[in-house]
């Protein structure tokens, strides 16, 4: 099994969406009630890399294994040079090194672009998947909001985790 990463492409989105609706209806990893449809996913997708943020698959034997893409972080441009991850593994991909390899792209891909720190929003602290694959990429836990969020009829503490990028906070960025 050789995963291979690259860009998102159109013709992605429904599995990307297959991937996506997992976590909406069975999961707390994402706040969303409702799962979106292609074309919403399609937009979104379309508004991330309009942006210059990197949206990733991770394509095993020309199957979508999971994706992964950085955003914004927060609205305001003191925030402009922090990122906010967003790593997803199809449920028969996991443990195989996929979330591995999308994590690297993606910090990678950050990086490259001039990111000099990663937040991840992690939707509980029972997630140590998630949690796990963040601590060896060199994220640490900042905080954990308690009861931040509510989904299938329970509060959700909310885990907070950040890594710096390149030089992170040693030096002014280049386009400042």
């Amino acid at each position: 099994m050789t995963v291979q990463l690259r860009d998102a492409r159109d013709t992605d989105i429904d599995a990307i969406t297959a991937i996506y609706a997992v976590e909406v209806t069975d999961l707390v990893n994402t706040y969303e009630y409702d799962v979106p449809d292609a074309v919403e996913m399609l937009r979104r997708m379309h508004d991330i890399v309009g942006r210059g943020f990197p949206y990733l698959v991770a394509d095993i034997d020309g199957q979508v294994a999971g994706y992964a893409y950085a955003n914004t972080y927060r609205g305001r441009i003191a925030y402009q040079w922090t990122v906010e991850n967003s790593v997803y593994v199809a449920g028969g991909f996991q443990g195989r090194g996929v979330g591995t390899a999308l994590m690297q792209g993606l910090i990678d891909a950050c990086v490259a672009r001039g990111y000099r720190q990663m937040v991840a929003v992690i939707g509980e602290p029972t997630n140590t998947a998630s949690i796990k694959l963040h601590e060896r990429f060199g994220f640490h836990t900042v905080g954990i909001f308690r009861g931040l969020g509510r989904k299938h009829g329970r509060w959700l503490d909310t885990v907070q985790m950040q890594r710096a990028l390149g030089d992170g906070a040693d030096s002014a960025p280049s386009n400042e």
